[in-house]
């Protein structure tokens, strides 16, 4: 079922095998911070085109925390690829080194172009602005942990869902469950790309789209906000026009729902206020933890050794 798999897209994965990951990263997170020699000897190889802080330390600390050991790169500058080497080139050289290949890049396919060319299996840590499978995982089972399941629950997706990977990958993740609703909220020119929309429409979920979170607010049980991303708009006044168009705050909550969790793939700018960090329903530093133990789940399952 996982056994040297690639993992390019969210959609690739059944409800029962997300589920799997899961209870597998459940498993994990009882270990704490201790090294387990699960992995000894295993080599993973982080191929990272683009900038990444959180993505890039969780699956270093998974195979550390695993029993095995790192190589790779985060500065292209610093690779043959400075010098001309093409990508394919690249990962043929990873995949010569290594067991397992994680790879970030800002051009959409790129990933699926490495699995194709390697043989060891290739995870995408997020290619253009498309697909981010783990981080939707790692977001999922934010989720079933902090409210006991994703089945029932109402989520809104809040600010750029047209450009960012995470909420894009997320609102295809939600679709393998049972929700009750899920809430678009964004301005005119962020709002979902139509192929997204296309595919919501043949799924079994209700879908309700606008652009005032305070309209919603108190029908929501998760609030999954992201930032603008400047480096993804092709036309810089597009995103002058649409920058800080949301911001989360005390007077926002009042509103909300008392279990209410608001989750965010970081990084933050200012779209929630630094006192709704201290608040209850604040779960996106948590949320960034839980993306050890599901990065070392998804490592295991495909190294064979989390089961089957």
């Amino acid at each position: 079922m996982f056994k040297n798999r690639d993992v390019i897209s969210i959609l690739d994965f059944s409800r029962e095998e997300l589920e799997r990951i899961f209870e597998l990263a459940r498993e994990m997170e009882a270990h704490g911070k201790k090294k387990i020699n699960l992995l000894e000897g295993k080599i993973l190889a982080t191929a990272f085109f683009e900038p990444s802080t959180r993505t890039k330390l969780s699956f270093e600390t998974a195979m550390l925390r695993l029993g095995g050991s790192v190589i790779g790169f985060s500065e292209v500058s610093g690779t043959s690829l400075a010098k001309g080497e093409n990508l394919a080139d690249t990962i043929r050289m990873l995949d010569a080194y290594s067991d397992i290949i994680v790879m970030r890049h800002s051009i959409e396919g790129a990933a699926k172009l490495a699995s194709e060319v390697a043989s060891v299996p290739v995870i995408n840590a997020g290619d253009g602005s498309r697909n981010h499978p783990t981080q939707a995982m790692l977001d999922l089972y934010t989720i079933w942990r902090e409210l006991g399941s994703i089945d029932g629950q109402s989520v809104a997706l809040l600010g750029d869902l047209r450009y960012g990977r995470a909420a894009t990958s997320l609102i295809y993740g939600l679709t393998k469950f049972n929700v009750k609703r899920i809430y678009l909220i964004s301005p005119p020119l962020l709002r979902p790309r139509q192929e997204i929309m296309d595919f919501l429409k043949k799924q079994a979920v209700e879908i309700k789209e606008g652009e005032n979170l305070g309209e919603v607010i108190g029908e929501i049980d998760v609030l999954y906000a992201t930032r603008i991303q400047k480096e993804r708009f092709p036309d810089p006044s597009e995103y002058e026009k649409v920058r800080g168009s949301y911001r989360i705050d005390l007077e926002v909550l009042e509103k909300a729902k008392d279990g209410l969790i608001i989750m965010h793939p970081l990084p933050k700018v200012d779209e929630i206020d630094l006192r709704v960090d201290s608040t209850k329903f604040a779960r996106y530093f948590k949320q960034a933890a839980y993306g050890v133990p599901v990065r070392m789940a998804i490592i295991s399952l495909l190294l064979g050794a989390g089961g089957d």
